[in-house]
């Protein structure tokens, strides 16, 4: 099971994984949920939160106002995500290509 970890102020939540409430989601008996498409749309929006808190972050520690390890941190969390969306989208894009090499 994969826990919030608190850093000082900041909290960090592993991509895609939101937590939810009755009001977001729809219940199982009753329909789908989210569709891929919002699933899709909410990590990406994730990518860049994260992006713009490093460059806060950043910012914040040009000015003296965090330290470096906070800095850090936002830093190689918003490069792991990046790195993780590069991935995802290389493989959508082999996967589609080897449907299109198929034949029928």
């Amino acid at each position: 099971m994969v826990q919030n970890i608190m850093l000082g102020t900041q909290s960090i939540q592993p991509l895609g994984l939101k937590t939810t409430t009755a009001a977001s989601t729809t219940d199982s008996a009753g329909g789908a949920g989210k569709s891929f498409g919002t699933y899709l749309e909410d990590a990406l929006n994730q990518v860049a939160e994260q992006e713009q808190n490093a460059k806060d972050m950043n910012n914040k520690f040009v000015l003296g106002e965090v330290n470096v390890d906070d800095t850090m941190i936002a830093s190689q969390q918003a490069l792991l995500s990046l790195q993780l969306t590069t991935q995802v989208r290389n493989k959508v894009i082999e996967a589609y290509q080897e449907i299109m090499r198929t034949q029928i």
